[in-house]
């Protein structure tokens, strides 16, 4: 019998915002035709899963009933401490490609196992010789170096920063050091709703002639994308929503 492939389905960036991007507009046609014919899936999320599902089937229908798809969520463990260590054994979430099936590995936004989790689902596709198809669409980490300014020939994506004060301006401070020294550009998102503090974090931590970019709402209508440096940043009055997912970048 041959073997179904895993197919890495990327997901609009506007989960969570209050209005949501047309999905011709941000989605690849090919993408979206293959997502529909798609009945298996390992997922973050079943909710947001069965939504985006929702908004396919309005332009693409999908190959069965929602209430007919078969749904595997990745456990909670794997969302907090992620799956790029090799501790979690994904290989039983795939046992429908081994029967033929064909499977979506999709993440709430972006293109999963980039900034998200599912990389172990990725590695036990490999480990069982399933064929693995990264399907086209937006990632905003890329969107947000382009739009940086900043060296996008060596650059590095750092997870979240510290939520507490101190040991978030003393990693602040870490990634800059790294950042003047090597040339590489340091990436890094934050929670929406700490958005304001960490751009606060950032703005009294950074040295003056750092240079820090922000890009929120990514493929939106009011997507913002700003680089400055920390100097110039002091006098301007750029903010960030709280409901609104950002990419951060520093650097020289």
């Amino acid at each position: 019998m041959t073997p179904g492939t895993l197919y890495l389905v990327p997901a609009p960036l506007d989960f969570g915002c209050e209005t949501l991007a047309p999905l011709d507009r941000v989605m690849p046609e090919a993408t979206l035709a293959v997502a529909a014919t798609l009945t298996h899936w390992v997922c973050e999320n079943a909710k947001s899963t069965r939504a985006y599902l929702k908004r396919i089937h309005a332009t693409h229908p999908l190959r069965l009933p929602l209430q007919e798809m078969q749904l595997q969520e990745l456990p909670h463990t794997v969302h907090k401490k992620g799956d790029h260590q090799g501790h979690f054994d994904a290989r039983p979430l795939l046992q429908a490609a081994l029967r033929g099936e064909n499977i979506g590995l999709v993440s709430e936004a972006g293109m999963p196992a980039i900034a998200d989790p599912g990389s172990s689902v990725v590695r036990a596709a490999h480990e069982l010789g399933l064929p693995v198809v990264p399907l086209v669409g937006p990632v905003s980490l890329l969107l947000a170096l382009a739009a940086s300014g900043l060296n996008g020939q060596s650059f590095a994506f750092v997870g979240y920063l510290p939520s507490t004060p101190a040991e978030r301006s003393q990693r602040i401070r870490e990634l800059e050091a790294l950042a003047l020294k090597t040339g590489q550009t340091q990436l890094f998102i934050e929670t929406p709703y700490r958005n304001a503090a960490l751009l606060q974090a950032l703005v009294q931590a950074l040295q003056h002639n750092t240079r820090l970019a922000t890009a929120s709402g990514l493929t939106l209508d009011s997507a913002v994308c700003h680089s400055d440096l920390v100097k110039n940043w002091k006098h301007k009055p750029w903010t960030l929503e709280a409901h609104t997912p950002a990419v951060f970048a520093i650097g020289r």
